[in-house]
């Protein structure tokens, strides 16, 4: 099946469901009026109007009127929504559980998701589904034991990544420099950090010796980083994170 004659339904219309809607509307891969979803109450579909996308109250016309069909509820209200629509499910049906971890908050700007396929899915869908979510960022297909790690490292890791640069841009404000041109700087650090890491493909150890000076600035500030333990903080919040996510899904 080709991307352009898919019919896009989301189960829930929050925010996750919302930046992998806005994701694939902007990449061109779906037309605004190919999308159906369903909520509730009208308080997150009127965003969803406003895009061009269609909208319900009723789950099963999702399943109805789509053959792509993203979950996106919270995890505690999904067991009650997968018996509601699970008479409703055909062989022609694609279905997609969304996890909290995937980053979709940050979908709309080169966001990182994975994904698992069941054993129904075969090589066609998997391509197909990689294909729709590459247009939201990075996409890999991954056993499913790496779900929650992606979550402590991608889904939680964003506000590990906000935390830092908050760090970052209060040091230059420290020595003098005013609050908003630090945080931009410090965006801008970032961001050019994460590209060269993409584009090479080098190990980070590489690039961060790479950029080292023997007695310059940089060395010595790492050595600062060392002392505070940074890498073996940020390894231990990975952990406790996957930890948390494996909790959860036990629940």
């Amino acid at each position: 099946m080709e991307a352009a004659e898919l019919r896009v339904g989301f189960v829930g219309a929050g925010r996750m469901a919302g930046g992998l809607a806005r994701g694939l509307l902007r990449a061109g891969k779906v037309p605004a009026s190919s999308i159906l979803a369903s909520a509730p109450t009208d308080k997150n579909l009127d965003a969803w109007r406003e895009s061009g996308c269609r909208t319900t109250h009723c789950n099963l016309e999702v399943l109805q009127e789509s053959t792509l069909v993203f979950l996106a509820t919270k995890p505690h209200v999904l067991p009650g929504v997968l018996q509601e629509i699970r008479p409703a499910v055909g062989p022609h049906h694609i279905v997609v559980s969304l996890v909290a971890g995937v980053t979709l908050q940050t979908l709309q700007r080169a966001g990182a998701m994975v994904f698992t396929r069941g054993s129904g899915a075969g090589d066609g869908e998997a391509a197909l589904l990689k294909n729709l979510l590459s247009s939201c960022g990075l996409c890999e297909e991954v056993p499913e034991s790496y779900i929650n790690i992606h979550t402590g490292l991608s889904g939680s890791g964003v506000a590990y990544v906000y935390l830092f640069a908050e760090a970052l841009a209060e040091g230059a404000v420290k020595m003098g420099m005013p609050s908003g041109l630090a945080s931009r700087i410090a965006a801008q650090t970032l961001l050019g950090a994460a590209k060269v890491m993409l584009e090479t493909g080098e190990h980070p150890a590489k690039l961060r010796g790479d950029v080292c000076t023997p007695g310059g600035t940089t060395i010595h500030a790492l050595h600062q980083l060392e002392k505070g333990a940074l890498r073996a903080t940020v390894m231990n919040a990975v952990e406790v994170a996957t930890n948390r996510a494996c909790d959860m899904a036990e629940d």
